[in-house]
């Protein structure tokens, strides 16, 4: 490893070129292992990878049967790592998700009995037919990493991501998600219908038994871990975190939107894009990286006004007009 200058005087390592070509070899081989689950569908198996490395949380709108539930189960058997599964009910209880103390009558005491949020990957099937003190049970150990249970705190393991699943099409007996719990999410994604190639190949290889059970793992999270790591040094020069603010900035004086991205939205954009540029082989982010990001990261953040909502104007088509209209940053020495 080399010194670097950074911007204050402080001094920091650099890794060799060759840490990041390994990176970039141990993302791809994750990548490639999921797509032999999840075919046809790259971009979002790298989106959602991306998202993993950059420590975010992941939420799949998709009707039912494109593969949201096998996405997360081939992520978490890719990695081998303690993989959990919370079907979201009504009758949930956050006690279901976080745990509960429970009297055992052989010490005399109370312990804990962790709930199923205490997994590297959560998956929340249909997140939006919990109540709404279910949904916020689990969104609070998203964000602080940690369950609190009468008055002790216990901390979420490394990785931890939870991917969280809805159905926008039927909405009776739902409880949608507010906007200050959708911005806990990093990404938002939608896997969508294959193509018919894709489908046709989905046909030979699960038309008699799940692929699912045939992959093995090819890293553990103790890999990944290192992965997440190394993501956080990826150098973004000042330029590009100003054009990130500057997006961010956009969506909040547009016309067309009556609620822009907030500073998080910028936090996580910046995130993604180190995880993104890494899974490149770089140690250092380019504006296509964070064009790549922007839809992802900011569509579930951003509300459309009324006027335009009514003309059909969707948060993916406003934010293409905002790249459009952002300069690009030139190419500085910081």
């Amino acid at each position: 490893m080399t010194e670097q200058g950074e911007p204050g005087g402080m001094v920091a390592a650099r890794r060799d070129p060759a840490d990041w070509e390994r990176f970039a070899t141990a993302f791809k081989a994750i990548a490639d292992n999921v797509e032999k689950v999840i075919q046809g569908k790259e971009d979002e198996v790298r989106l959602a990878l991306v998202c993993l490395v950059a420590e975010g949380h992941l939420l799949i709108e998709d009707v039912p049967g494109v593969g949201k539930t096998m996405l997360a189960k081939s992520m978490a058997r890719s990695i081998d790592c303690s993989f959990r599964r919370i079907q979201f009910t009504p009758d949930l209880l956050p006690t279901d998700v976080t745990g509960v103390n429970v009297y055992n009558q052989e010490r005399g005491d109370f312990e804990f009995k962790p709930g199923a949020i205490f997994a590297n990957i959560v998956l929340g099937d249909e997140i939006n037919r919990a109540s709404p003190k279910t949904q916020s049970a689990l969104l609070e150990s998203m964000e602080e990493r940690q369950v609190t249970v009468d008055t002790v705190t216990y901390q979420l393991g490394m990785p931890f991501m939870v991917i969280a699943t809805q159905n926008p099409i039927e909405h009776e007996g739902t409880y949608p998600l507010p906007e200050a719990q959708l911005d806990r999410f990093m990404m938002r994604l939608s896997i969508g219908y294959p193509s018919i190639e894709s489908e046709a190949s989905i046909l030979l290889t699960h038309g008699v038994a799940s692929t699912l059970d045939d992959i093995s793992p090819v890293t553990d999270a103790r890999g990944v871990s290192d992965l997440t790591l190394m993501a956080r040094e990826v150098h973004v020069a000042r330029a590009l975190q100003r054009y990130i603010v500057s997006v961010s900035d956009a969506t909040r004086n547009h016309p067309d939107l009556y609620l822009g991205a907030s500073p998080r939205a910028s936090i996580m954009l910046l995130r993604a894009a180190r995880a993104f540029a890494a899974s490149e082989g770089r140690d250092y982010v380019i504006p296509d990286d964070v064009k790549a990001l922007v839809v992802p990261v900011m569509a579930h953040r951003i509300i459309p006004a009324p006027d335009a909502a009514m003309q059909g104007r969707h948060q993916a088509a406003i934010l293409s007009d905002i790249l459009r209209e952002v300069p690009i940053p030139v190419r500085d020495r910081t």
